[in-house]
């Protein structure tokens, strides 16, 4: 299963995208702001100040990434984790409703209120749901996302 997710509108404070799985809208999404990083160091975690790099305020790097579904210690349920993300850790799919709840995740819902999405513990129940459906299936669950 494939999900792709398009970053529609990059503002200085949150980012907004569209959620495809197949070439399908799902859903929309919110971030944290989108940022140029530079790895100067070359130690792979953009953190250095002028790599760009702002802790929980950040959006993590365009790029493929594999899915799976992890226990969430902090949510305390399994959500889509997304693995191998450069300079990022635990990152995954959830739901929240403005920036303040992204940290570098992805949240999911419907943008129908300017920066902000609504309805998001239902779009991640769905998600989650068809995540795992493909995993039963044997699929491989990847996002590609793109600026």
């Amino acid at each position: 299963m494939r999900l792709i997710l398009y970053r529609r509108w990059q503002l200085p404070l949150y980012t907004i995208g569209r959620l495809f799985i197949a070439f399908s809208f799902f859903c929309n999404t919110l971030e944290d702001t989108v940022r140029k990083l530079k790895d100067l160091n070359n130690d792979g975690d953009f953190d250095d100040p002028e790599e760009g790099k702002i802790y929980g305020d950040t959006a993590i790097p365009e790029g493929n990434y594999r899915i799976t579904l992890e226990y969430s210690p902090t949510f305390k349920r399994v959500l889509p984790y997304l693995h191998d993300v450069p300079g990022f850790s635990g990152v995954m799919i959830h739901s929240g409703n403005s920036q303040a709840d992204t940290k570098g995740c992805i949240l999911v819902g419907e943008n129908k209120i300017k920066g902000r999405v609504i309805n998001s513990r239902a779009w991640e129940l769905a998600l989650t749901e068809k995540i795992r459906e493909a995993i039963n299936k044997e699929e491989e669950v990847t996002i590609s996302i793109s600026n």
